[in-house]
């Protein structure tokens, strides 16, 4: 049993009055290192018995345009916590993920710049959602004995979770393929599931909220709904496919919902009916609730969404991944979702699409839902992460406490 594999997680140690945390994320660059740490902020601020009040958070990133739309909601997320974006010169010149002797040139000034400020923030814990970003972060934080966690969100362990895993306090696992080989429990590594909002554990959506929100968004609730998401990158594989075949799903009656990715809006679907292509989602759960069907990449925020509502997805992986672990990613959910290979989008794929979002595939797509079902082995994995963070941190190990960290009576 998969369960087997969860190590305990106490319960967070009984505070009286307020307990304050400063916070400090390392994250940044694509939306895969951004969302999940959203959603765990969501997760605090919708949780009745929070196990802390945020005080502060520090969110250490790259500095790129992705990271400015993912954080536009992001004052009024922490409600009145003060908040600072520190981004780190990692990246070369012309932009993109270093090399690693790049890497190896750049991370002791950005060390040094992380030092500087987490001390200044006085941080009492640190958090790293993967990327480069995390090395100097962690290596800093560790450095000035601020205690750090890692969390694994996808089906692989990337670079940041095997180099720095022996350097941190917990490893959180999305999902329990990247846990220790042969180790069924661990006081380091935690099998939690990915952290979602609170709008994403409701469950499959009825008839009716799906057709509301499908009317809200400018469709036509009567017919079917395709949504074709690129991850915050955009997926020219999955905007090309789109656009080829416009006609194919304007001739079986089904409505499309294409999100093209920064300045990747194609104009040949200018006028297209039943179609609308944006660059940039931000109510994602509205947006999946109105779905008969989702096209996506093989990102580990985007497919825990889909389960967390359970949405029946064709997974089309990014392909040029050394590891390939969007496609171990789309296995997590077995027949939750369809897995295509970008190279065989095709008409006959479009075709497939379009009778699977039909009416005539509602029987299929029932199926998938009920496959998604189970995928996490906690309710709220987010709350399990927030309790660890908690109880790892200079505030939770009883370390030295600023005035505001005093109970409140």
């Amino acid at each position: 049993m998969m369960t087997t594999m969860t190590p305990t997680i106490r319960p967070s140690a009984p505070t009286v009055g307020r307990t304050y945390l400063r916070l400090a994320i390392a994250g940044g660059g694509t939306g895969g290192h951004i969302q999940p740490g959203l959603h765990l902020l969501e997760n605090l601020r919708a949780r009745k018995e929070a196990p802390f009040e945020l005080k502060e958070l520090l969110w250490f990133g790259t500095g790129r345009s992705v990271e400015d739309r993912a954080f536009a909601g992001l004052p009024e997320l922490l409600e009145g916590a003060a908040f600072e974006r520190a981004s780190l010169t990692l990246e070369p010149a012309g932009g993109g993920a270093p090399s690693l002797r790049g890497l190896s040139l750049r991370v002791l000034p950005a060390v040094q710049a992380a030092r500087k400020k987490l001390k200044q923030h006085q941080s009492d814990v640190v958090l790293g959602l993967g990327g480069f970003t995390c090395l100097p972060v962690i290596l800093a934080a560790r450095s000035l004995g601020i205690p750090t966690a890692l969390l694994e969100i996808n089906a692989v362990r990337g670079r940041a979770t095997r180099w720095l895993a022996p350097l941190v306090k917990r490893v959180f696992h999305a999902w329990p393929s990247t846990l220790p080989q042969g180790r069924t429990r661990s006081a380091r590594d935690c099998w939690t599931g990915p952290p979602l909002a609170s709008r994403f554990h409701s469950g499959r959506p009825s008839s009716e909220q799906s057709l509301a929100c499908r009317a809200q968004l400018g469709f036509d609730p009567k017919r079917p709904l395709l949504v074709m998401l690129g991850g915050s990158q955009g997926a020219g594989g999955i905007n090309e496919f789109a656009s080829k075949y416009a006609s194919v799903f304007v001739d079986a009656g089904v409505q499309v919902f294409l999100q093209a990715g920064p300045g990747k809006l194609d104009r040949r679907l200018d006028g297209v009916p039943g179609f609308k292509t944006v660059e940039y989602v931000r109510d994602v759960a509205d947006l999946l609730t109105a779905a008969d069907l989702v096209l996506c990449r093989g990102g580990a925020s985007t497919l825990a969404e889909l389960c967390g509502l359970a949405r029946p997805g064709v997974v089309v992986p990014y392909p040029h991944h050394a590891d390939q672990h969007q496609a171990v990613n789309a296995a997590q959910l077995g027949a939750g979702v369809r897995l295509v290979l970008e190279p065989d989008l095709s008409q006959e794929t479009a075709f497939e699409l379009c009778q699977l979002t039909s009416q005539s595939g509602t029987a299929t797509r029932d199926s998938m839902c009920v496959a998604l079902k189970g995928r996490f082995p906690y309710e709220r994995p987010g709350d399990q992460i927030l309790d660890e963070l908690l109880r790892i941190s200079r505030v939770g190990m009883g370390g030295p406490l600023l005035p505001e960290n005093t109970a409140v009576q």
